[in-house]
């Protein structure tokens, strides 16, 4: 049986702080349709997709929750669930998600050609800081608004219509730690879907990383982690001048030997279209990267045991 899955990656461009959801939802649809037109089964939206990437700014109360779905769909987003539905065609799409519980995380979702969701994922490796930093222009303040994710990273085995595939999702800064890549290889991971929105500036203060090195890094490690996974990776910006404060796009399709197979051209809107021929991988996972033949858990325990550096103590070479 050949598992063969046309999938798209959905780049947006800058959404402003004053733009409507309905504005921003009817450029989704018009993307969707896009990809559908031209055979994709899989639409994939960036992070924050509904919304400006908010954390950039200090916000509190209604200010703050004006971002957050206390559900999904509801009805603000209810017209792309059904139009992908009509369309046969599923979607990963990220948002901020505020619990019954009051809880909030930075999360997205894997919905189906029916319009089921099949997977969720919030996010883990947030960046940025809690209080912001004094004279910063903007902020980066993930670590206020959200929560760590508590899912870790699972897997996903999809139906038929997306050839059995095993799935994974990151949001941003998640692709950036091989820990997450490593964990959903561990599970046969064979496409992974990542939506991102990271700054065309450093955005923790200097003037060291510039949109183009931050570009450079964003598709290294796609590629990188691609192929040390043998997997298939779907990697979608939110780009642009949003707010005055630059975005980078990049958006990619990478194989599961590290090679870019599509990418984004602009930093505007854009569908990018691949064929994910899932059996790719298939090559890494029984040769090179043969987990079971080959990986030594015993020697990574400090992977786990430690969060921070230690380092070795200095020698007395008098």
């Amino acid at each position: 049986m050949t598992r063969v899955l046309r999938a798209a990656a959905a780049q947006m461009g800058p959404t402003q702080r004053t733009d409507t959801r309905a504005h921003t939802l009817d450029r989704m649809l018009k993307l969707l349709d896009a990809a559908a037109e031209e055979g994709a089964r899989l639409v994939v939206f960036p992070e924050l997709a509904f919304t400006t990437f908010f954390p950039r700014w200090l916000l509190e109360g209604d200010g703050l929750d004006q971002y957050f779905e206390r559900g999904m769909p509801n009805p603000a987003v209810q017209a792309l669930f059904d139009r992908a539905r009509a369309l046969g065609v599923g979607f990963y799409v990220g948002y901020a998600e505020l619990t019954a519980d009051g809880r909030r995380y930075n999360c997205a979702i894997l919905v189906d050609d029916v319009g089921a969701i099949i997977g969720r994922y919030r996010k883990v490796h947030l960046p940025g800081s809690f209080e912001p930093l004094p004279g910063a222009r903007y902020q980066q303040l993930e670590k206020r608004y959200f929560e760590y994710g508590d899912l870790g990273f699972p897997a996903f085995r999809t139906g038929s219509a997306w050839g059995h595939a095993i799935m994974g999702m990151m949001i941003c800064n998640d692709r950036r730690w091989p820990e997450s890549w490593r964990v959903l290889g561990l599970q046969g991971v064979e496409l992974v879907c990542i939506g991102y929105n990271s700054a065309a500036y450093d955005p923790n203060g200097g003037t060291s990383e510039d949109a183009a090195l931050r570009t450079f890094h964003s598709t290294l490690v796609a590629q990188a982690n691609a192929y040390m996974n043998a997997t298939w990776a779907i990697a979608v910006a939110k780009a642009g001048d949003e707010d005055g404060s630059g975005l980078i796009g990049g958006s990619c399709i990478v194989d599961p030997n590290g090679r870019i197979v599509a990418q984004a051209k602009t930093l505007a809107d854009e569908v990018i279209v691949a064929d994910v021929d899932l059996d790719l991988c298939r090559q890494g996972k029984d040769k090179m990267f043969n987990f079971a033949a080959h990986r030594r858990p015993e020697q990574y325990r400090t992977i786990t045991e430690r969060a921070g550096v230690i380092e070795p103590a200095l020698l007395d070479m008098d």
